[in-house]
């Protein structure tokens, strides 16, 4: 089974513009689908990875109106890589200066990575926005998921581990993450763009279940690895300005909204206990484990329950 395969053909913007947010940031969204459709919203995962045309084909065009953007230094939105007033609450004040702005009553939420964080957070924020979620690869933000992506993930990808501990000094890699901001946040591209690959470089080895070679290809974008980089790095220092157990005690907020968990029985990145815990608090939420897949979206078997559960949602407005 190939991506092609499952998800829906590409398709090119509807419309699209830039909304500036505060006196630093700009952001880039798009529009896809059709104009009478049923309206959805696509958060991207990161921090800081950005919107991409396959983003769009995860919705039917003929049935959804689709909203895409790039989060606050992410991207096309602008400064690339800004740390600067970027926090989750500030993200969910854009999605709502977004609804306002494209006219929008209540949509779907869809996100994948951090993009479910951010996506539990806002339905939290403004549940009678929400229609329903869509969830992949749950992260919920917490210190025990962080030190997992810093240290953790060593136990399954050594090697990558090794490259990006070893690319700081032995004397800094006691505190990796401080090693790594320090060399992100540096102004000169000479410093902070290496740190940015190295970053990326690990994060993206550890993927998928089946190492693809568009995956790394991905690296050879300078733009994509330092968004990623920096803000991975600054929303991991910040426990994703979330406090502890958040969203798993914000979920009474959103309990009656109808979910569906799309969960890599072989995700390293997110490890499956999250994604189980999450369905623990939220009942009747459909929790579909995808047998022969690791964390990417872009892996076939992940791919075909996402658009299996939008495309139902658009004839249905269920999951199951």
């Amino acid at each position: 089974m190939s991506l092609d395969a499952v998800l829906h053909p590409p398709v090119l913007p509807l419309d699209s513009g830039r909304l500036a947010v505060d006196g630093l940031h700009t952001l880039y969204w798009e529009t896809c689908g059709h104009p009478a459709g049923l309206p959805a919203l696509f958060l991207h995962g990161g921090p800081g990875a950005g919107c991409s045309p396959t983003s769009r084909r995860f919705f039917d065009p003929q049935r959804y109106h689709v909203v895409l953007f790039d989060q606050r230094g992410a991207g096309r939105s602008t400064p690339l890589g800004e740390t600067r007033a970027n926090r989750t609450d500030l993200l969910i004040e854009d999605i709502e200066r977004l609804r306002e702005h494209l006219g929008i009553e209540r949509w779907l939420v869809f996100g994948g990575s951090w993009g479910s964080t951010l996506a539990l957070a806002y339905a939290q924020a403004h549940p009678q926005r929400c229609l329903g979620l869509v969830l992949r690869g749950v992260w919920l933000g917490s210190q025990e998921e962080i030190d997992w992506w810093l240290h953790g993930m060593r136990q399954f990808f050594p090697r990558a581990w090794e490259a990006f501990a070893h690319a700081v000094p032995p004397e800094e890699r006691g505190d990796l993450l401080a090693a790594y901001r320090r060399r992100l946040e540096d102004p000169d591209p000479a410093v902070h763009q290496p740190a940015a690959r190295a970053w990326s470089g690990y994060e993206w080895a550890c993927l998928q279940l089946i190492p693809q070679p568009e995956t790394q290809a991905a690296l050879d974008d300078p733009a994509l690895a330092l968004g990623v980089g920096r803000l991975e790095a600054h929303y991991f220092a910040h426990q994703a300005f979330l406090a502890p157990d958040q969203l798993l005690a914000g979920m009474p907020r959103i309990a009656h909204l109808p979910g569906v968990i799309v969960q890599g029985r072989y995700d390293v990145v997110c490890p499956p206990r999250y994604a189980h815990a999450l369905a623990d608090a939220w009942p009747g939420v459909d929790l579909r484990v995808v047998a022969d897949a690791g964390h990417s979206s872009m892996e076939p078997g992940i791919a075909a329950q996402l658009v299996a559960a939008t495309d139902r949602f658009a004839r249905e407005g269920r999951f199951r």
